[in-house]
């Protein structure tokens, strides 16, 4: 499939991109490159292939979530600059 110079400028223009002539002309070849090939890959037939999300199959690697003590109040807030009882005191932003 052949891409025009006019749909690239117009392309370009969505996406508020400036382009000098050389480069319109490139990207008009380029782009018409990549719709070529993707009219090639539409000729296969796929019918018998499971639609995937990913190329390679992703699994968690994160560790397994446990329940365990958590850091006390005091150690907490022994560093805080400001604090108010078991609280961390902060500059007030909403009047």
């Amino acid at each position: 499939m052949k891409i025009s110079r006019e749909e690239v400028l117009h392309v370009a223009k969505l996406a508020r991109l400036e382009l000098s002539p050389q480069e319109i002309e490139r990207l008009t070849d380029q782009l018409s490159n990549i719709l070529t090939y993707v009219e090639k890959l539409n000729q296969l037939d796929t019918q018998q292939i499971e639609p995937t999300s990913h190329v390679l199959s992703l699994s968690n690697v994160f560790r397994e979530d446990r329940a365990r003590p958590s850091l006390p109040v005091e150690k907490a807030l022994e560093n805080a600059p400001d604090s108010e009882g078991p609280f961390f005191r902060v500059p007030k932003i909403i009047e």
